[in-house]
């Protein structure tokens, strides 16, 4: 049965920037209708690091990155890696993501991102408040583990390009690591992050925003698959569904290209399959996120569980999760901490919408301002869903946003 309804704002997709936007808009007296064919905030969303990665200013794509792309991308255990069967369909997106792996690029990528990680923290504290969920947020900062002194060494250069993107962070000797983590094995050194923020049950906090949502919002339980524009607003169509809205905010996460598509705008927007195990566990091996870089992993001590998050697979939204990259956390886990147990309690895959420059689209639709963009947010969809929000919000009342969206625009492909 199909149900027909008009509201003033349909926010399309319920995770993590989805939910920002809509309580945002509440806040400032809209009428709100999400539409998401899943449970709010459980994609992605859930299965993160749940890092607020105020220091996560570089982009996937880097000199460095691109120097070494046929290796990452061909061997199935590094922390980049491609399923072979989607190499023909990725091949234009891998282009794309090559020339954002260029110097030049890299750095104005950089410092789009950059201006979105600003005050990330304190956003997501203001958020917390309304929401009740202050006592999931740890401040405790996050660490980059180097477990070689060529690496320890090498990351001098790399955290001074962060600081002079306004990252407060600080370096730690063996020692002093040692003394801040000690349960972690011995390790050369550390970058510590000290102003960064965790979310120790990322689920948790996307269900404490959403019941905050749905109180004044309704969520329409369906899949968005088509927008007609219409004289006085839009009209989204899928599956027993039929709404008429004045504006529409696209942020539906990796199912975000088609919509993309039928406002104006086509974006190379693609799928990082993203992995966590997790061991339940009483006592924490560690008190805050830790990613040893070397492996492109984030040991994550979760309430009441370890959770091992992270590594990019290029592989589209259909494929079966791959049994060698869960493998491939496990054994890195077990090489830190051998007395974990072989098999993990539980684990997870979802799906990051990727673009190739590392940065979202957020803006008005080439079709008309009465559609906007807010997807594409890659790794750090839980930490700039404040920001994007605000963004939106902007937009729709007619404010100038606080930053430039140039870097984000749909136009800049």
């Amino acid at each position: 049965m199909t149900r027909r309804a008009t509201t003033e704002v349909a926010v399309l997709g319920a995770g993590v920037v989805g939910l920002a936007v809509a309580e945002r808009l509440l806040a400032e007296g809209r009428e709100v209708t999400l539409v998401d064919p899943g449970p709010p905030g459980m994609g992605a969303s859930y299965g993160n690091a749940g890092t607020i990665a105020d220091y996560a200013v570089a982009p996937v794509g880097t000199p460095e990155v691109l120097r070494n792309l046929p290796s990452l991308l061909f061997d199935r255990m590094s922390p980049l890696a491609i399923r072979r069967a989607a190499l023909p369909s990725l091949a234009p997106w891998l282009l794309r993501f090559a020339k954002a792996s260029l110097p030049g690029a890299a750095a104005r990528n950089a410092q789009g991102i950059a201006a979105l990680l600003q005050e990330a923290g304190p956003m997501w504290q203001d958020l917390a408040a309304r929401v009740g969920g202050e006592a999931i947020l740890q401040h405790r900062g996050c660490l980059y583990l180097y477990q070689t002194e060529a690496a320890f060494r090498a990351a001098g250069a790399e955290m001074a390009g962060r600081r002079a993107l306004g990252v407060t962070v600080e370096l730690l000797t063996a020692a002093e690591l040692a003394a801040l983590e000690p349960g972690l094995p011995p390790m050369a050194g550390a970058a510590f992050f000290p102003q960064a923020i965790f979310l120790d049950d990322p689920g948790r906090m996307m269900g404490l925003v959403a019941a905050h949502v749905r109180t004044r919002a309704e969520l329409i339980p369906a899949r968005a698959e088509r927008l007609t524009r219409g004289p006085d607003g839009v009209t989204v169509e899928g599956p027993g569904l039929h709404l008429h809205a004045r504006r529409v905010v696209i942020a539906a996460g990796a199912h975000s290209r088609a919509l993309a598509a039928m406002a104006g705008d086509r974006v190379p927007l693609d799928t990082e399959r993203g992995y966590h195990v997790e061991w339940d566990m009483a006592e924490p091996l560690l008190t805050r996120p830790s990613c040893p870089t070397a492996r492109g992993f984030y040991l994550c001590p979760m309430a009441g569980r370890l959770r091992v998050a992270g590594t990019v697979e290029l592989g589209g939204l259909t494929a079966p999760p791959s049994p060698h990259r869960i493998a491939r956390l496990v054994e890195g886990a077990r090489s830190l901490f051998p007395d974990l147990p072989e098999t993990p309690d539980r684990d997870w895959m979802g799906f990051r919408p990727s673009l190739p420059d590392s940065l979202p689209v957020i803006g008005p639709s080439a079709g008309g301002a009465e559609v906007i963009h807010a997807f594409g947010h890659g790794h750090l969809g839980v930490t700039m869903a404040p920001a994007t929000a605000r963004i939106v919000a902007d937009l729709l009342a007619g404010r100038a946003p606080h930053i430039d969206l140039s870097p984000v625009s749909p136009r800049r492909f």
